[in-house]
């Protein structure tokens, strides 16, 4: 994904706009000459798009820390002209802040929609991060299981499925009992660094139970923390949202989801750090005698007082229920 650079924002610091007057230069030459980057005297940012006759104008304040207006400005070597306004309130969404000026500049370069409803539906898709309170950083474990969820997202459905089936059908981040779900179907994601195979670690009795009417599936990834690996999360998102670009709704869910999960752009160089290589992959059938625990195997239900109960699985030796060893492979929808 695009993003405007950010040094831009120091360039602009150094005009020490006063009064009601914006200091600004051109955002994103290269793609567009509509949208200018401005910084006011109280060193708030703005992203300035020129509007063409007959544009429609706009005005939206229900994004926490964005704010959208029409005004009437005067820009150096141009007429006075009018232009939609879109203002960054919160400091702490000065990253995202640069991503939605690269979408913009973007999308204004294709020349297919006005600028209002570039910025409405822009908006749209990043209204759930700026509707969030600021996150934690997601733990190793959860850098890892959000890693194999978005690769099976990524690799293993939308190939198969389309962007927007595929996005309907991530489930997990809503708190669901699995990762995948669609009628008839459940997917439970695994990820493990584990040099002795895959081991995966399962949390509850309940968590590889299938769902009432069909079967679960488990996707189990290996997976090498390795400085020189080639994978990280930051570049699989980017990679997702690249896939789903071209469809504004599954693009929107997609980034809703995201926030759910806990991913916040502001940890990106963070995340960029732990660099993955992927080592296996595969998809298997849950049934039958597959390594697990229920609640069926405790002559009286789960002994009273047992709150949860984690243990670990070890697939080797239980490739009789594999049922594909990559994406290429026909594997159950």
């Amino acid at each position: 994904m695009s993003r405007i650079d950010s040094d831009i924002w120091t360039r602009l610091g150094e005009g020490r706009a006063r009064g009601e007057f914006l200091w600004a230069r051109w955002a994103a030459p290269d793609m567009t000459q509509r949208l200018l980057a401005a910084v006011d005297s109280n060193s708030k940012r703005h992203l300035l798009i020129r509007l063409q006759p007959g544009d429609a104008v706009l005005s939206d304040e229900r994004s926490r820390g964005l704010e959208v207006a029409t005004r009437d400005l005067s820009v150096p070597g141009q007429d006075i002209g009018r232009y939609l306004d879109v203002t960054c309130q919160d400091a702490s969404g000065h990253e995202a802040f640069d991503l939605i000026g690269g979408e913009l500049a973007e999308r204004l370069a294709k020349e297919r929609e006005s600028a209002a409803e570039c910025v409405t539906r822009v908006l749209a898709k990043w209204r759930r991060f700026w509707g969030e309170p600021p996150r934690q950083m997601l733990s190793r474990e959860e850098q890892l299981g959000l890693f194999a969820e978005l690769w099976f997202l990524s690799v293993w459905l939308v190939p198969r499925l389309g962007s927007d089936e595929a996005v309907k059908r991530w489930r997990g981040a809503f708190g669901a009992r699995h990762d995948f779900e669609w009628p008839g179907r459940s997917v439970e994601v695994k990820a493990t660094t584990s040099s002795r195979g895959a081991i995966h670690r399962i949390h509850g009795i309940e968590q590889l139970m299938p769902p009432d009417s069909g079967e679960l599936l488990l996707f189990s990834l290996r997976l090498r923390e390795e400085a020189g690996g080639g994978n990280s999360l930051p570049a699989l998102v980017a990679a997702c949202r690249q896939q789903l670009q071209v469809h504004d709704e599954a693009s929107s869910r997609f980034e809703t989801a995201l926030a759910h999960a806990g991913y916040s752009q502001r940890y990106e160089e963070e995340y960029a750090a732990f660099r993955l290589r992927v080592v296996h992959e595969g998809l298997f059938v849950v049934r039958d005698d597959f390594p697990r625990i229920t609640a069926d195997q405790f002559n009286t239900g789960v002994p009273a007082g047992v709150e949860q109960v984690d243990y670990e699985i070890n697939l080797s030796g239980f490739e009789r229920f594999r049922v594909a060893d990559s994406s290429s492979d026909r594997f159950p929808l």
